[in-house]
């Protein structure tokens, strides 16, 4: 089984499990089931929900506009939300839903497997940093301390449109991530070679990129 049929069969579970929050259409995600950047948003809104698909209303009309407009192509990446239904009146999704989502999130990662994960906003981001704060921490590359995944958290473009300064962040985040994967495959290949220089090159590596350690690495 490959990965799209993976997704494809993990959807289907997702339409049987009565048990799951939020009675509204369930937006699974879209894109290239084998994508190097993972973009993962909160929930789904109204035109989300009337389309299926994630990140397809004004707020998703610029992240797709950003990803197009900075080397990249919709069907080479992977959009998705942590919760996969709408809240009612579009409200931020409450802890509970989060945590039934979850395993379905973990899931369809893994199948995924992408070489960076973009969290949009601070529900998504916490998912992989707790610790972080999306003011802070918009635009930083991460090492998710349980996870392992590389991860760039970035301003929700919802609220990216809300004001001049999150935009302006939000459209030099993206412009950066060409650069930062080049980095983490650069990270990648100094660890691999960490058994044949006790480790120095790659902790060298690490600080001089300024790839953020502590608990988020």
């Amino acid at each position: 089984m490959n990965r799209g049929e993976e997704l494809e069969k993990l959807k289907k579970e997702m339409l049987a499990d009565k048990k799951l929050p939020l009675k509204t259409n369930l937006v699974f995600g879209e894109g290239n089931a084998g994508a190097e950047i993972l973009f993962i948003g909160e929930a789904p809104g109204a035109e989300e929900d009337k389309q299926k698909r994630p990140f397809v209303g004004r707020s998703g009309q610029l992240l797709r506009r950003m990803i197009r407009e900075n080397g990249l192509k919709e069907e080479d990446v992977y959009i998705t939300n942590i919760v996969k239904r709408r809240p009612p009146e579009n409200r931020d999704p409450l802890p509970e839903e989060i945590e039934k989502y979850k395993p379905y999130l973990a899931k369809q990662i893994a199948m995924i497997n992408p070489k960076i994960i973009v969290p949009l906003g601070r529900f998504s981001m916490n998912y992989f940093l707790p610790e972080a704060k999306i003011t802070r921490d918009q635009g930083k590359l991460f090492r998710a301390e349980e996870s392992g995944y590389y991860v760039v958290p970035m301003f929700h473009p919802a609220a990216a449109l809300r004001g001049t300064t999150a935009l302006n962040a939000f459209k030099e985040g993206f412009k950066n991530l060409p650069k930062i994967i080049k980095k983490i495959d650069e990270i990648k290949l100094s660890l691999g070679n960490k058994k044949e220089n006790g480790g120095k090159l790659a902790k060298d590596f690490i600080q001089s990129n300024k790839v953020n350690q502590g608990k988020l690495f």
